[in-house]
């Protein structure tokens, strides 16, 4: 009886301690920083997270959200998260692949069956393990939220085959992966910041760019580009970051809250993008946009996904690959 009154009293003073160590945490307000329009179901998310973080911290952990690269484009703020002048950021992860190059594993051309596997493999072992690597780079890996697989506009022509990509200047994200895939295809790459994309377009300086119909039409592309086709080339995961010293400073049980909400948050944006996945093809032939839903998705998959999966096992060893292919559902 005196050993539980004992144990007991032991836990009241571990818990006012813990309430202690909170109540004296100093109350911050982080800088949180992002590329796509305030339209765009990233914003969304981004405001909800926010919010909740805001909720659960009792006012002490207060994020203010920028949109559409006020806090500067994607090389940039991930820059900007890595010194601490931003302290989160959520972009593309073809971003952060030359940072961390088992990264680069995700977006290999059709690596993912559907959403479905896509989100099994970033929430699991696999992606966590992908999350901590950062660790090593001044970044803290908070989750991953959601692009999409990518789908190709352009102002030539509708994209029927393989044989319609060749001699196309598309913008890609500067991820090996992609750039590779688009040199087989025939295309010229042209690796250049979201932020760039629309103005680069509406010059001609290129042909086109491919990203989900989702963000397509909240950023209005639809301005200046003739034909979109669903090849669903890639899955482009994205991913939620900050700066490690800043986090280290959390306590504990703030740290652990962050990445509840971080996840929280993913799948918040996730059930947005499937929600107006339909609703935006819809929209976009309503503003002109030409769309075929099934092109000859073989005739690219031929071409592209053998040689550049091939190409990152020889750099990085078919480990991470295998696990992802194994953990399709």
């Amino acid at each position: 009886m005196i050993k539980h009154h004992f144990a007991t009293a032991l836990l009241a003073i571990a818990s006012l301690g813990s309430a202690a160590a909170m109540a004296q945490e100093k109350p911050v307000t982080f800088r949180f920083g992002h590329t796509h329009p305030a339209t765009d179901s990233q914003h969304v998310a981004a405001q909800e997270f926010a919010k909740r973080v805001e909720e659960r911290s009792n006012g002490k952990i207060k994020i203010r959200v920028f949109a559409n690269g006020a806090l500067g484009n994607d090389n940039t703020l991930v820059t900007g998260v890595r010194s601490g002048t931003i302290d989160i950021g959520v972009t593309g992860n073809p971003f952060l692949t030359g940072i961390s190059p088992n990264l680069n594993v995700l977006d290999l051309p059709y690596l993912f069956n559907d959403e479905k596997h896509a989100f099994q493999v970033l929430d699991g072992p696999i992606g966590r393990g992908l999350l901590d690597d950062l660790d090593n780079y001044g970044l803290k890996g908070l989750a991953f939220w959601d692009i999409g697989f990518r789908n190709i506009t352009n102002n030539k022509h509708p994209i029927q085959t393989a044989a319609d990509i060749s001699g196309l200047k598309i913008r890609t994200t500067p991820n090996p992966a992609h750039i590779k895939a688009f040199e087989l295809l025939g295309a010229n790459p042209q690796p250049m910041a979201f932020t760039e994309v629309y103005t680069a377009l509406e010059s001609g300086a290129l042909d086109g760019q491919e990203n989900p119909a989702t963000l397509i039409l909240s950023s209005k592309m639809y301005e200046v580009q003739k034909y979109l086709s669903m090849t669903r080339h890639a899955y482009t995961a994205a991913l939620l970051f900050m700066n490690k010293r800043k986090f280290d400073k959390l306590s504990p049980e703030n740290q652990k809250m962050l990445l509840e909400e971080a996840l929280t948050a993913a799948n918040h944006e996730r059930d947005l993008n499937a929600k107006h996945q339909e609703t935006a093809l819809k929209e976009l032939r309503e503003h002109g946009v030409e769309v075929n839903e099934n092109p000859d998705v073989d005739s690219i998959r031929k071409i592209a996904k053998g040689p550049v999966h091939a190409e990152f096992a020889k750099k990085q060893g078919d480990k991470i690959l295998n696990a992802i292919v194994a953990a399709q559902p």
